[in-house]
């Protein structure tokens, strides 16, 4: 029978020193930069709890806290956040001076304000000064990430309850809530001249300066009138005295 025909053998050969052997680089997957966020009140409970809903969210995390305005500026001239996250009320400085200085110092920061107060024009007050949010505490659980992912796209927010109402009070015919009386407005010289100053925006601090009166008296008259006049919100006493002519609307 004839022979069957012999296979070669196959062996391997080791890589010389002199043969390279090339690797494919891959690309490199660095960490996206996280979204550095201030945030400013005076309660630690309150930083804390802001602090902890914040960092929830991949990508965003609080890098500073302050307690006053002035540390919330001091932080911005130093450090530049991507957002400062201010309360309105806080000490040695409030938050609507804070915002404006906030936006002088650093005109490309965007600001969101978290507060306590329901007040359409005290929202239009801090559009006003440079803010791009606003958010009542009562809804930070549910609102304050949805306005930190719309003022990262250079888009104002305002808080659930907040855009209710003002749709309502463009619905709302005039006259129905804190109309004058008949023969005058209800108030006296004093108060007329508290709803003139706090519907034009000022605290109780500023309009107590402005007359030369303890914060306290104002605190006192500002009950008083909502009381007298029978207004349900600040909102109310802002178009009593729109439409009264206490200020430009």
């Amino acid at each position: 029978m004839p022979k069957a025909p012999q296979r070669a053998a196959i062996t391997a050969r080791p890589a010389t020193s002199s043969q390279s052997v090339e690797v494919e680089s891959l690309p490199s997957r660095a960490t996206p930069k996280s979204y550095r966020v201030l945030v400013a009140d005076d309660h630690a409970i309150v930083r804390h709890g802001v602090r902890l809903l914040l960092e929830s969210q991949p990508g965003i995390e609080v890098c500073w806290e302050a307690s006053t305005g002035v540390e919330a500026l001091d932080v911005v001239k130093r450090d530049k956040p991507d957002l400062p996250v201010l309360d309105l009320t806080m000490p040695e400085m409030d938050g609507l001076e804070a915002v404006r200085e906030v936006r002088d110092i650093s005109p490309g920061t965007a600001v969101i304000v978290l507060t306590m107060h329901f007040s359409e024009e005290l929202a239009r007050e801090v559009l006003r000064c440079g803010a791009l949010g606003y958010v009542l505490k009562s809804d930070a659980e549910s609102d304050l990430l949805a306005a930190v992912d719309h003022v990262r796209h250079n888009q104002p927010f305002f808080t659930t309850q907040l855009t209710v109402s003002m749709a309502q009070s463009y619905m709302r015919r005039p006259g129905d809530v804190g109309a004058p009386e008949e023969g005058g407005s209800g108030l006296t010289a004093r108060e007329t001249e508290v709803v003139q100053l706090l519907a034009e925006g000022k605290s109780n601090k500023e309009v107590a300066a402005a007359l030369g009166v303890p914060t306290r008296t104002i605190e006192s008259h500002r009950n008083h009138i909502m009381h007298h006049m029978g207004f349900a919100s600040f909102s109310d006493m802002v178009r009593f005295a729109i439409r009264n002519n206490l200020i430009e609307p």
